[in-house]
This record gives structure tokens, sequence and C-alpha cells, in this order.
């Protein structure tokens, strides 16, 4: 167990790190924000377009691997929105968000990184290949799921499906882990190598998307704090924490999926909330405290429920 929490544990000193240098003061938060946004625009971009380009496929069919990951997600969601409507009384557009923060894993600053110490390539081409249908999927299901909710609790009528989903889908094509995804795909079925410089200058981007993608999510997290609905936020987060990967690893074991792949999925699933669920809540105007306790809480825990499931999957 020791090993592998020692493998773990560097990844969450380095978002430690992140959160230590902006509380302290010695960077101000507009550095986390710049450099997250390096991350997001430039480097994983970057090393995802380079993993899908390079990448061999032949492990299998994709629709196991999303039907175990979302199959997994389903079970945390409901379960999180039933938590906050039945068990805390709260309304359904309190319920989307539980459900949000209880299944929307942060698979590219946290996940990513993880994946590619403890599992290696083949996890990284297994996570390269979840990445390029969740965010789509998990967007359009939260922001589906909410304004329905909206409709329910104010009785407005929302906007049109067809008008909202060609909303979402404006923003995907403009997403630049949609794009460097995209360009990787295009680049592996062409069958075009990537050398010379090129081939350094894309190695030497996707080499700091890790280090770089944990100290940003460090330095954002002084800006989310434990801020109230610590009740619900402790269910959602040990739905996210244990339930989660624990309904995705049986999932993968019933698909019959490979070890690196599987790997790959519990511990993507068990890696802390996204900052997604922020985007939403913020978005949607409610629901900030829960989204915001969620995501500290998950990422204060994350280092002992990510090293117990890297432990049970090695």
């Amino acid at each position: 167990m020791s090993e592998v929490f020692l493998n773990v544990l560097p990844i969450f000193i380095l978002i430690l790190t992140g959160w230590l240098v902006v509380r302290f003061g010695y960077l101000k938060p507009a550095v986390g924000e710049a450099l997250g946004d390096f991350v997001f625009r430039v480097a994983v971009p970057v090393l995802l377009f380079r993993t899908i380009a390079e990448a061999d496929f032949r492990e299998g069919s994709p629709w196991p691997l999303w039907l175990a990951y979302f199959s997994g997600v389903a079970v945390t969601w409901t379960m999180g929105h039933l938590a906050a409507t039945l068990g805390f009384g709260r309304d359904p557009r309190m319920g989307v968000l539980a459900g949000v923060s209880s299944a929307f894993a942060n698979t590219v600053f946290i996940g990513l990184p993880l994946v590619s110490r403890v599992v290696g390539e083949e996890g990284v081409v297994a996570l390269s290949i979840l990445l390029s249908v969740h965010l789509p999927v998990m967007m359009i299901a939260g922001t589906v799921f909410m304004e329905r909710a909206e409709r329910k609790t104010s009785g407005k009528p929302g906007q049109g499906l067809g008008r909202l989903l060609a909303g979402v889908a404006r923003n995907l094509v403009r997403n630049p882990l949609v794009i460097g995804l995209a360009l990787g795909a295009l680049f592996h079925l062409l069958g075009q190598p990537l050398g010379g410089p090129a081939k350094i200058v894309v190695d030497q981007l996707a080499a700091v998307a890790a280090p770089a993608a944990l100290i940003s999510i460090g330095m954002a997290l002084d800006r989310y704090g434990v801020a109230g609905n610590t009740g619900l936020a402790s269910v959602t987060s040990g739905l996210k924490l244990v339930v989660l990967p624990g309904t995705v690893f049986a999932a993968c074991h019933l698909l019959g999926l490979s070890e690196s792949w599987t790997a790959a999925l519990v511990l993507t699933s068990s890696v802390p909330t996204g900052v997604n669920a922020w985007l939403i809540a913020n978005h949607f105007n409610v629901g900030h405290a829960l989204a915001s306790s969620t995501i500290t809480l998950t990422t204060a825990l994350g280092v002992v429920s990510v090293s117990a499931w890297a432990y049970l999957l090695m």
C-alpha cells in the first residue's frame, strides 16, 4: 500500500503546492487563472492530439468502455439527485446540481496526470477515448436536466430543446479539448507520423500538461472553499469518491474490459469533482455553495480514496 500511496501522493502535493502559493500570497489568483487557461487551451489539447495521433487502438471497440463509465455515472447521478430532493428536501435544480457534483470527475486536470503516472500510455489512450465523448455527454445532460428543472421550479417556459442543444453544440465545437481530439483523430486516420521539430515541440508541450494542470487546479481551490451545504456536500463527496468508482469497477468487470482500461476508468472516476460543477452552478445561478464544498471536500479527501482505489487495482 505504501508504494501505491507514494505513487499517488505527488499528484496531490502538486495540487497542494498550487493552493499554498495563492493562499499565502506568493502568487496572485490571476496567475492561476492564466495558467489554467494555458493548460486548457494549449497544453492538454496538444497532449490529447499526440495521444490519439500515435495511439494503438487494437485494444477493441470503444463502446464497452463508454458503457462501463457512463453506467457508473448514471447510477451515481441518480443517487445524488435523490439524496438532494428526497433526503434533504431540496428543489429539482439542486437535485440536478447534486447529481452533477456526484458524477462529474475532474478528468482533464487530475485524471490525465493520475492515469499517466499510475497506468501508463495504455491508460492514457483509454482515457482519451473516454474524453472524446465525456464532455459533450456530461454538459448536454447537465444543461438539459437543469433547464427542465428550472421550468418545473419556476413554471416559466424554457427555450426549446433544439435551441438548447444547438447552443451546447456551438460551445463544444469551439472547445480546445474537442479540437485537439479531432485533429489527433485526423492525423491517425491519415497515418501521418509526427517527426522533426514538430514532434519535439508537441512532446514538450504535452510534458508540461500534467504538472501545470495540477498546480493550476490547486491555485483555483482557494476560490472555492467549504462554502455551505456541508451535509449534502458530504453525501455528494461520498458518492463521488466511493460509489462512482465502485460502480465503474463493477461495470468494467461485467463487460470484460482489460486490466489497463479498467484501471484507467476506475482511477479517472475516483478523482475529485471537476470545476464543471461550479460552472453549471454559476451559469444557472443555483447551488454555488454545494458545488464549491463538494469540489473542496473531494480534493481534500482524494489523496486517501484515490490511493485506496489504486491499491485495489494494482
